[in-house]
């Protein structure tokens, strides 16, 4: 069904556009209607502080959960959505970045333009896979698929820093090549496990009779890509496994490469990806031989018919969100509705945006920029990371477990991190990249090979560090091991979750504490892995590397005792990067604004006291809920655990916390034996 939006709907984003987002209404970072002050701070804090906010915001029915990003998520989508609709009209002047941007999204909701090309975009795709006539076919074809889409058919092929050398770009083939979210849903043999399977072999052969297939033959086929897919998944390696960088660097020639999979002809894939140049590819980093060992594998044994078939559904799987309504829908009905509980799709509008953000991030993220980031917002963020280095200064240099070898080591990688903070300081030139207003299979194709011209462009460079990989209106954040660099795009550092409004209580709670969490995954089980320059070599002793796992240790075995939904608990091995930088982000931020305040007689607010609001404002940033099958779907694949025990884990592993709420011994917020690593 079409998307109608009548003129009152379309003026609302219309007018959002024109104004910033901090006249927009505001919800505080510290926020007392969230609280319910019926629960006992030192019983669950997390439902002390998020009560209210949890009972006041349902799960809207096109989300799998819901919670103060994700609402901020939306407010942001809203704003984009007005940007969007001013950048799509055509009766004024418009500079190169909205031209491009307005009209991919105006194409984006042309919906009566998908149905009336229902799946004629995926023929020429189908009839190259028909043409195939022997496996010396199939990588010419794989790799304008690797190009064109986003799919992972076979295998991931692309590019990124040499753990060895992080001042240089190589080529990386990585696992891939499975439909279903994880290697685990493939292993796995519980009753669940079982069901998901019958239900994916149903979705694909659906998706393979909506093509046109016969529904025997559908059927058929269907059979052949989990077969094939299951071997693949089996010599997967976990994501536990994928935790440790050493498991994933296995460098060689081209010729090693092949002489692993002799049935693949490496010279004709790299040959059809066209690198810039005629650049040759010298070296390559094969995250998982044993993988391409089964790949050759598939390829040996399988007969091409049945390559064939697994080749059509990758096909159609990495392109169905961007066809008719009939293959979006199928789609959302398996990944969304039935893996991850969500009842209804999102709004066109939604999707439209999300994608421009996706492909058009650094375009579109200029006029956001333009319109809602202050340089005052960007200075108070600098200041306050400053605080937050500074405290782990003095953290690593007290260490009692630590060697002075070691601490000389660690303060050199933390005085090397680099601050990334709002936008970058040089925006992506999308100059080559054309889009037009009337044909979106066309534009995503085209967006899709310029951003994987791009990313291949970068073998045998040297590395930028002035890139950034998130969007400026995306809230989120990250650290980058081999960058070396923490990153806070524009779209986190808004009201709640930064909030200029407020005094350092709530911003050192929250944001300061995420600046300490990113900081931290610089010394997780991961990140302190790499050294101040991102290579990846130990500069550990062994007595502290030994340490540091103990105490890594506590905070896995505590988080693998609380449980998810039903009877699965947290993988706590999975998080234990996250679950680290929680507890140590928020302890570093504690450090810092105690420094801050030293001297300025905070007092009381609203009957809190000032470590109070501290923590309420730590924990208020995640306030939410999640859709059960969300929840299981997230125990296989995220390694974050569960927003309620991102809070209530780390709040009774601080002593801090139990004191600003005179909480006792024997209370569940009171860890008799803490963990702490930084």
């Amino acid at each position: 069904m079409r998307v109608c939006f009548p003129a009152l709907l379309l003026a609302a984003p219309l007018l959002l556009a024109q104004q910033p987002l901090n006249t927009l209404p505001y919800t505080p970072s510290l926020d007392l209607n969230a609280m319910d002050r019926s629960i006992q701070p030192c019983d669950n804090f997390y439902r002390y502080a998020c009560g209210g906010w949890i009972r006041n915001n349902p799960i809207p029915a096109d989300q799998p959960r819901w919670d103060t990003y994700g609402k901020l998520t939306y407010e942001n989508q809203l704003y984009l959505w007005g940007l969007l609709l001013e950048a799509a009209k055509t009766d004024g002047p418009r500079n190169a970045v909205r031209q491009k941007t307005g009209d991919f999204f105006h194409a984006c909701m042309n919906e009566p333009a998908l149905e009336t090309a229902g799946a004629g975009p995926l023929q020429p795709v189908l009839l190259q896979i028909e043409a195939i006539r022997s496996l010396r076919g199939i990588p010419a074809y794989l790799a304008a698929q690797h190009l064109s889409t986003t799919g992972n058919a076979l295998f991931n092929f692309g590019s990124s820093q040499d753990y060895a050398n992080s001042s240089a770009i190589i080529a990386f083939a990585d696992a891939g090549g499975l439909g279903l979210p994880d290697r685990d849903y493939y292993t796995k043999t519980d009753a669940k496990s079982i069901e998901i399977r019958d239900r994916y072999l149903a979705h694909v052969a659906q998706m393979f009779q909506l093509t046109g297939s016969a529904p025997e033959s559908a059927r058929a086929q269907a059979a052949v890509v989990l077969r094939i897919e299951t071997a693949l998944a089996k010599a997967t390696l976990t994501r536990v496994e994928q935790r440790e960088p050493h498991n994933l660097f296995h460098k060689m020639t081209p010729a090693a490469l092949q002489k692993i999979t002799p049935s693949f002809a490496w010279a004709v894939y790299l040959s059809a990806l066209h690198l810039p140049g005629s650049r040759e590819i010298r070296e390559i980093n094969v995250t998982q031989p044993a993988f391409y060992r089964e790949l050759e594998n598939q390829l040996k044994t399988n007969p091409l018919a049945d390559l064939k078939s697994y080749l059509r559904w990758h096909a159609v799987h990495s392109q169905a969100r961007n066809l008719s309504a009939v293959f979006v829908q199928a789609d959302f009905d398996f990944y969304s509705k039935y893996l991850r509980g969500v009842p209804a799709q999102q709004p066109r509008w939604k999707r439209c945006v999300q994608l421009v953000d996706r492909t058009l991030g650094e375009a579109l993220g200029q006029v956001f920029v333009e319109k809602t980031f202050t340089a005052k917002t960007r200075a108070r963020t600098q200041e306050m990371t400053k605080h937050i280095e500074l405290a782990m200064q003095g953290e690593i240099e007290t260490l009692p477990w630590m060697s002075p070898a070691t601490k000389t080591k660690a303060l050199e990688k933390l005085h090397g991190i680099v601050n990334k903070i709002g936008y970058p300081d040089k925006w992506r030139d999308y100059g080559t990249l054309a889009i037009r207003p009337d044909d979106f299979f066309a534009d995503v194709t085209a967006a899709t090979i310029f951003e994987s011209r791009r990313q291949l462009a970068k073998i045998g460079k040297p590395v930028d560090h002035a890139e950034w990989q998130m969007s400026p209106p995306t809230v989120n954040a990250y650290y980058d091991p081999q960058m070396n660099d923490i990153n806070f795009p524009a779209g986190v550092l808004q009201p709640p979750l930064f909030d200029p409004k407020m005094d350092d209580a709530p911003n050192y709670g929250n944001t300061a504490a995420t600046i300490g969490h990113e900081l931290t995954h610089g010394f997780d089980d991961e990140g302190r892995q790499f050294d101040a320059k991102g290579n990846l070599r130990d500069w550990w002793t062994k007595t502290d590397a030994a340490e540091f796992q103990k105490r890594a240790d506590c905070v896995s075995d505590e988080y693998s005792q609380f449980t998810v939904v039903d009877d699965i608990k947290i993988n706590g091995k999975l998080t234990m990067g996250e679950d680290v930088a929680d507890l140590g982000g928020q302890q570093l931020a504690y450090i810092a604004w105690k420094v801050v305040t030293n001297g300025k007689n905070l007092q009381p607010v609203d009957g809190l006291n000032p470590d109070q609001r501290f923590f309420i404002g730590m924990a208020q940033w995640a306030c939410g809920s999640e859709r059960p099958e969300n929840l299981r779907a997230n125990a296989i694949t995220n390694p974050h655990s569960p927003n309620e025990f991102r809070i209530n884990g780390v709040v009774s592993n601080m002593p801090e916390f139990q004191q600003a709420f005179s909480c006792k011994i024997g209370q569940p917020m009171v860890r008799e034996k803490a963990c702490r690593v930084w």
